[in-house]
């Protein structure tokens, strides 16, 4: 793909502005349903105060994990190397480094949880935590590799630039979808 002079890369703050305002205003809306989540779980949170100090962490990786595909989607448009084309052996490679690094952060997140949990007398497994967390995790990783796809390349077809809107569409999006899920696995796993 040819990127035209001018249309995409340009440095107008009006632009930029003109684009983000109003997609901020919706991913606003949209993340303050993790808030409602996490609210309707207080319950659950209190009574496994290890899943509490989960919640960070699971949330910002799932956005990460979006965020640095994103960013290599978004370089590889602009170089014009990209075609959304399943045959693509780059592309499939970044989503299987996506998913190996969400397998790593997500079981070292257990393994922490765990070792916090036997100091301040958890009542949590390492098998509980690690089916939590990955479960959890690797959902979250499935739904960032999706939405990072759909955003840069709607974004690019849409003549706007991507590095100016993926990485909050992306870690926005999939911070909700972090919280909701991890919530919802937690619940279903320890039976709440």
């Amino acid at each position: 793909m040819v990127v035209p002079q001018g249309s995409l890369g340009t440095w107008d703050w009006r632009s930029i502005v003109g684009n983000m305002f109003p997609l901020l205003i919706v991913l606003s809306i949209i993340v303050l349903w993790a808030g409602i989540t996490l609210e309707g779980a207080e319950e659950m949170l209190e009574r496994y105060g290890l899943l509490a100090v989960m919640v960070p962490t699971m949330v910002d990786m799932g956005g990460n994990l979006g965020a640095i595909l994103s960013s290599r989607l978004s370089t590889r448009f602009h170089l014009g190397t990209t075609t959304i084309d399943p045959k693509d052996r780059v592309l499939w490679a970044n989503v299987g480094a996506i998913l190996a690094l969400a397998v790593t952060v997500f079981t070292a997140l257990a393994i922490g949880a765990y070792l916090v949990g036997t100091v301040i007398g958890s009542p949590l497994g390492l098998g509980t935590l690690l089916l939590i967390s990955l479960v959890s995790g690797m959902s979250v990783a499935v739904i960032a590799i999706v939405f990072s796809f759909a955003a840069t390349y709607a974004s690019y077809r849409l003549g706007i630039d991507p590095d100016d809107t993926t990485i909050p569409i992306v870690t926005n999006v999939v911070d909700v979808f972090g919280m909701v899920i991890f919530i919802g696995v937690s619940a279903l796993v320890l039976g709440f």
